[in-house]
């Protein structure tokens, strides 16, 4: 023991010890150093900031102005999955949705309010962390298959063959969605109809009355479905157009979709793929996005391929015995009383009046048709992708809202000027 213990602490065994120590030491510390290295740079790479510039170039204040930022242009190099939005030091609510269904996020969406010539510059960070942040719903989707047990099963997305009819499988017939000041459904067959469900108070309520009020509770306020729709254009269609009126749409596979629920704006896509129409074979998506605080959708139509020089229509039904308005460039739209199932289907309803609009770029207008059973545009987009339009609605019901044709028709030409005005936006990366 006496000789391990002295072989233990031999000089120059000791020695060599004490001298490599401290090399040792160093190697550590550095291997610590580039590790903490890569974990900051990873941190680093799974976040980005932007500075987002918006201004307001018009002569008046602009409220509930959408801001969008395209996430493919901002390339952030991940997939966003949250964010934080700065005004300073207040946080601004944000949404941010995948709008292609490839499980990434495409958009970042804001709502904010922007004085008379004014200008905001936010701060932006985008991360590849999940959060569970969450903001104040201000607008509702729904889409449900109906059953005899009236569970009705909510569904996200429906792909069947142009030709059947599943109007009747879905509750309410369509995907549903709602702002606090209004409701819209899209048939799901061949019209596509935008029906509308106008509110008596400010509030989502669809998630309780499923678009059908029950006698309890319209006995509490809730709102109802305002507008017999038929085969018109009803609140604001877009429709195809052959033999001097409009067409319904028969593609080879009908999708309706909500790509987005809120909490800011929801999302629905139409797509219908195969349309064989006017010579051509098209693939069309129309898209219609309602956002908090709005009673105006923004409906962008969508083609795989440049168009040739097909003519379609959009416009609103010729409510019976309305007040129309029109600027013949784009803007049309009524103010009427009609029973909102129809003359033959009145028991337990009551007459509803509405205000109708919609707005198209006169440069996509082709032609302003006739007053017949729709006040209508027939629309072109030659050599392009795309195209947008906006619809609107009112109803009397409203204790918020429009009282006569004159207030309707004073808030289309306002409508007008807005669309025109939009905000600009500047990022910088």
């Amino acid at each position: 023991l006496k000789g391990r213990f002295s072989l233990y602490l031999h000089p120059k065994i000791y020695s060599h010890q004490t001298k490599t120590y401290p090399k040792m030491r160093k190697i550590q510390l550095f291997a610590t150093a580039l590790l903490a290295m890569s974990v900051a740079s990873t941190m680093q790479a799974q976040e980005k900031e932007l500075t987002v510039t918006v201004k307001n170039t018009w002569k008046e204040a602009k409220s509930y102005e959408p801001i969008v930022l395209n996430l493919k242009e901002v390339n952030p190099g991940f997939d966003v999955q949250s964010a934080t939005v700065m005004d300073g030091n207040t946080e601004i609510p944000y949404q941010l949705d995948d709008l292609d269904g490839d499980g990434r996020t495409d958009e970042l969406a804001l709502l904010i309010d922007m004085p008379a010539k004014s200008k905001r510059t936010l701060s932006v960070t985008l991360s590849a962390k999940k959060s569970d942040k969450t903001f104040p719903a201000q607008v509702y989707a729904q889409m449900m298959l109906s059953d005899k047990k009236n569970k009705y099963p909510k569904i996200q997305s429906l792909s069947v063959p142009g030709k059947n009819d599943v109007y009747n499988a879905l509750h309410h017939h369509g995907p549903a969605f709602e702002s606090e000041l209004v409701g819209y459904r899209i048939y799901f067959d061949k019209r596509q109809t935008v029906d509308t469900y106008g509110k008596s108070r400010k509030g989502l309520e669809l998630a309780e009355t499923l678009f059908y009020p029950t006698d309890e509770h319209k006995a509490k306020g809730y709102g109802d479905d305002v507008l017999w729709v038929g085969s018109t254009c009803g609140g604001g269609t877009l429709k195809g157009w052959e033999d001097g009126k409009p067409a319904h749409i028969i593609p080879a596979l009908r999708t309706e979709c909500i790509r987005a629920y809120g909490p800011l704006r929801t999302v629905v896509d139409i797509i219908d793929a195969d349309w064989e129409y006017q010579g051509s074979t098209i693939t069309m998506t129309t898209r219609y996005i309602l956002y908090g605080g709005h009673r105006d959708v923004r409906v962008e139509v969508s083609f795989q391929e440049p168009l040739a020089d097909e003519t379609f229509c959009a416009g609103v039904i010729n409510v019976k015995d309305s007040e129309h308005y029109s600027d013949h460039k784009g803007l049309t739209g009524c103010w009427g009383t009609d029973w909102p199932a129809g003359a033959n289907d009145t028991i337990g309803r009551k007459l509803e009046t509405v205000g109708l609009a919609v707005c198209i770029p006169n440069k996509y207008v082709k032609e302003e048709q006739p007053v017949t059973d729709n006040l209508i545009y027939t629309v072109g987009a030659k050599g392009n992708t795309a195209f947008t339009y906006h619809l609107s609605f009112a109803s009397l019901r409203e204790t918020f809202g429009f009282k006569t044709a004159e207030e309707w028709f004073d808030y289309m030409k306002q409508w007008k000027k807005e669309l025109e005005h939009p905000c600009e936006v500047e990022i910088k990366k």
